[in-house]
């Protein structure tokens, strides 16, 4: 922009100095000695080339102030495009990183679950087999059962979790485990409590 602006200023200074110069050559201040308000021949197309000069100087002047002000209308646009661009960016970035941080949560959640159920099928098999002889037919039917809600519910958290590995990178799809989660949640409680029922017979 200071550049623009020391440019225009050395054309004008120069359109300034030929107009002078035209001026001197033309020979505006008549002499007091001879007073004549007419005109001669030689001064009428001196005068018309002079102001030709200085209407094209204007004109020159006039259409580089035009371009400047045209070249830092489009700098700005251009900046005010460059932001906007970053600003859009930066809610990209942080939508993905909410949608990251919200993936890790779920994703914790669902381990919980799987590692519980697993913790509980180890722990209900020892038990199985430590009373194997003390537990009565119910007792062992409902510790198959427990088993299997349990397993149920191992298997519906690693089903659980290959589908919210597909959504994080799908930015469209929502963070939610569906009904995955919410199943391994029961048949872990399921499974858990039906384990305990058996330990009673």
């Amino acid at each position: 922009m200071p550049m623009n602006f020391n440019t225009l200023f050395r054309a004008f200074d120069a359109a300034m100095a030929l107009r002078d110069a035209a001026k001197r050559f033309r020979g505006d201040a008549p002499s007091p000695q001879t007073p004549d308000t007419t005109l001669s021949p030689t001064s009428a197309p001196g005068s018309a080339l002079v102001g030709q000069i200085e209407t094209r100087l204007t004109n020159v002047v006039v259409a580089a102030l035009k371009e400047a002000f045209d070249r830092d209308h489009a700098r700005m646009e251009l900046e005010r495009a460059q932001l906007e661009e970053q600003r859009r960016r930066a809610e990209e970035a942080l939508r993905l990183e909410l949608r990251r941080q919200a993936a890790d949560r779920e994703l914790a959640r669902l381990r919980l679950i799987g590692s519980a159920a697993l913790i509980g099928w180890i722990a209900s098999v020892l038990l199985v087999v430590v009373r194997v002889n003390s537990l009565s037919p119910v007792g062992r039917g409902l510790s198959a059962a427990g088993w299997l809600l349990l397993l149920g519910s191992l298997g519906a958290a690693f089903s659980a979790q290959g589908r919210l590995n597909g959504a994080v990178t799908e930015s469209s799809t929502p963070i939610d485990a569906g009904a995955g989660g919410t199943l391994a949640l029961w048949l872990l409680i399921a499974g858990l409590a039906v384990s305990a029922m058996a330990m009673l017979f």
